[in-house]
Protein backbone atom coordinates (compact mmCIF):
# COMPACT_ATOMS: atom_id res chain seq x y z
CA UNK A 1 0.00 0.00 0.00
CA UNK A 2 0.99 3.83 -0.61
CA UNK A 3 3.16 4.43 2.40
CA UNK A 4 1.92 8.31 3.15
CA UNK A 5 -2.34 7.53 2.38
CA UNK A 6 -2.77 10.39 4.38
CA UNK A 7 -1.55 12.67 1.91
CA UNK A 8 -4.07 11.31 -0.45
CA UNK A 9 -6.80 10.81 1.79
CA UNK A 10 -9.61 13.54 0.74
CA UNK A 11 -8.57 13.96 -2.70
CA UNK A 12 -11.14 12.93 -5.75
CA UNK A 13 -9.56 9.72 -7.34
CA UNK A 14 -9.84 11.41 -10.70
CA UNK A 15 -7.11 14.27 -9.44
CA UNK A 16 -4.79 11.37 -8.85
CA UNK A 17 -5.71 9.47 -12.23
CA UNK A 18 -4.82 13.01 -13.56
CA UNK A 19 -1.62 13.46 -12.04
CA UNK A 20 -0.69 10.15 -13.35
CA UNK A 21 -1.44 10.15 -16.93
CA UNK A 22 0.08 13.78 -17.17
CA UNK A 23 3.64 12.09 -15.72
CA UNK A 24 3.36 9.54 -18.17
CA UNK A 25 2.17 11.85 -21.08
CA UNK A 26 -1.07 9.51 -21.55
CA UNK A 27 -3.69 11.31 -23.31
CA UNK A 28 -7.54 10.42 -21.46
CA UNK A 29 -8.68 9.10 -25.35
CA UNK A 30 -6.27 6.35 -25.29
CA UNK A 31 -6.62 5.40 -21.54
CA UNK A 32 -10.48 5.15 -22.59
CA UNK A 33 -10.06 2.97 -25.18
CA UNK A 34 -7.56 0.71 -23.91
CA UNK A 35 -10.62 0.10 -20.49
CA UNK A 36 -13.32 0.02 -22.86
CA UNK A 37 -14.87 3.28 -21.59
CA UNK A 38 -16.16 6.24 -22.82
CA UNK A 39 -13.87 9.29 -22.85
CA UNK A 40 -16.39 11.21 -21.77
CA UNK A 41 -16.48 8.90 -18.30
CA UNK A 42 -12.72 8.90 -18.08
CA UNK A 43 -13.08 13.08 -18.16
CA UNK A 44 -16.07 13.39 -15.71
CA UNK A 45 -13.78 11.47 -13.13
CA UNK A 46 -11.03 13.07 -13.65
CA UNK A 47 -13.22 16.41 -13.65
CA UNK A 48 -14.29 14.96 -10.16
CA UNK A 49 -17.87 15.05 -11.57
CA UNK A 50 -18.77 11.51 -10.90
CA UNK A 51 -17.27 8.62 -9.05
CA UNK A 52 -15.00 5.75 -9.63
CA UNK A 53 -16.50 2.77 -9.87
CA UNK A 54 -14.76 -0.71 -8.80
CA UNK A 55 -14.53 -2.53 -12.09
CA UNK A 56 -13.57 0.57 -13.65
CA UNK A 57 -10.98 1.21 -11.06
CA UNK A 58 -9.16 -2.48 -11.13
CA UNK A 59 -8.99 -2.15 -15.36
CA UNK A 60 -7.66 1.05 -14.73
CA UNK A 61 -5.13 0.10 -12.05
CA UNK A 62 -3.92 -2.84 -13.95
CA UNK A 63 -3.01 -1.04 -17.04
CA UNK A 64 -1.13 1.87 -15.47
CA UNK A 65 0.26 -0.69 -12.84
CA UNK A 66 -0.79 0.83 -10.21
CA UNK A 67 -1.62 -0.95 -6.60
CA UNK A 68 -4.94 -2.64 -6.40
CA UNK A 69 -7.62 -0.98 -4.62
CA UNK A 70 -6.20 2.48 -4.76
CA UNK A 71 -8.44 4.24 -6.52
CA UNK A 72 -11.37 2.80 -4.55
CA UNK A 73 -9.55 3.96 -1.20
CA UNK A 74 -9.09 7.13 -2.52
CA UNK A 75 -12.91 7.22 -3.67
CA UNK A 76 -14.35 6.38 -0.10
CA UNK A 77 -12.08 8.82 1.61
CA UNK A 78 -13.18 10.88 -0.53
CA UNK A 79 -16.94 10.05 -0.07
CA UNK A 80 -16.23 10.56 3.82
CA UNK A 81 -14.67 14.07 3.57
CA UNK A 82 -17.71 14.87 1.32
CA UNK A 83 -20.33 13.80 4.46
CA UNK A 84 -18.41 15.16 6.69
CA UNK A 85 -18.83 18.46 5.20
CA UNK A 86 -22.34 18.29 4.74
CA UNK A 87 -22.94 17.29 8.05
CA UNK A 88 -21.04 20.48 9.07
CA UNK A 89 -23.13 22.64 6.75
CA UNK A 90 -26.41 21.42 8.50
CA UNK A 91 -25.14 21.39 12.31
CA UNK A 92 -26.45 24.38 14.07
CA UNK A 93 -28.67 25.18 16.79
CA UNK A 94 -32.34 25.68 15.83
CA UNK A 95 -31.98 29.16 14.12
CA UNK A 96 -35.93 29.83 14.40
CA UNK A 97 -35.14 29.82 18.07
CA UNK A 98 -32.41 32.58 18.11
CA UNK A 99 -32.66 36.44 16.72
CA UNK A 100 -30.79 36.92 14.01
CA UNK A 101 -30.17 41.04 15.95
CA UNK A 102 -28.48 38.81 18.50
CA UNK A 103 -25.07 38.59 15.74
CA UNK A 104 -26.14 41.85 14.28
CA UNK A 105 -22.37 42.07 12.78
CA UNK A 106 -22.10 39.11 11.10
CA UNK A 107 -24.81 36.79 9.21
CA UNK A 108 -26.04 34.50 11.51
CA UNK A 109 -26.14 31.76 9.02
CA UNK A 110 -22.36 32.41 7.91
CA UNK A 111 -21.51 31.25 11.40
CA UNK A 112 -18.71 28.48 12.04
CA UNK A 113 -21.08 27.38 15.26
CA UNK A 114 -17.96 24.75 16.41
CA UNK A 115 -15.22 26.90 15.49
CA UNK A 116 -16.55 29.94 17.05
CA UNK A 117 -18.45 28.40 20.04
CA UNK A 118 -16.93 30.15 22.58
CA UNK A 119 -17.87 33.28 21.15
CA UNK A 120 -21.45 32.77 20.20
CA UNK A 121 -21.86 31.21 23.92
CA UNK A 122 -20.30 34.22 25.92
CA UNK A 123 -22.54 36.60 23.66
CA UNK A 124 -25.80 34.76 23.93
CA UNK A 125 -25.40 34.62 27.64
CA UNK A 126 -24.16 38.30 27.73
CA UNK A 127 -26.97 39.42 25.39
CA UNK A 128 -29.59 36.67 24.83
CA UNK A 129 -33.39 35.49 26.39
CA UNK A 130 -33.82 32.89 28.22
CA UNK A 131 -35.15 30.77 25.14
CA UNK A 132 -31.74 31.62 22.94
CA UNK A 133 -29.94 30.38 25.88
CA UNK A 134 -31.59 27.17 25.99
CA UNK A 135 -31.01 26.19 22.75
CA UNK A 136 -27.28 26.79 23.16
CA UNK A 137 -27.39 24.80 25.99
CA UNK A 138 -29.57 22.16 23.67
CA UNK A 139 -27.04 22.48 21.16
CA UNK A 140 -23.68 22.63 22.49
CA UNK A 141 -24.57 20.69 26.35
CA UNK A 142 -24.71 21.70 29.63
CA UNK A 143 -21.20 20.31 29.99
CA UNK A 144 -19.70 22.69 27.53
CA UNK A 145 -21.73 25.72 28.02
CA UNK A 146 -20.51 25.77 31.55
CA UNK A 147 -17.39 24.92 31.14
CA UNK A 148 -16.70 27.89 28.66
CA UNK A 149 -18.81 30.21 30.22
CA UNK A 150 -16.77 29.45 33.72
CA UNK A 151 -13.32 30.22 31.70
CA UNK A 152 -15.09 33.91 30.92
CA UNK A 153 -15.70 34.25 34.45
CA UNK A 154 -12.24 33.42 35.46
CA UNK A 155 -10.89 35.51 32.83
CA UNK A 156 -12.66 38.97 33.74
CA UNK A 157 -11.50 37.99 37.54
Amino acid sequence: MIKNINTLKGIHPGLFLDHILKKRKIKKVDLAKAVGEHPQTIGAIIKGKRRMNTKLALKIEKLLDIEEGLLMILQIFYDILLLKNKDKKISHPNLSRIRSVLFWDTDIKAIDWEKQKRAVIKRVFERGNKMEKDEIVRFYGENTVNKILKEYENATL
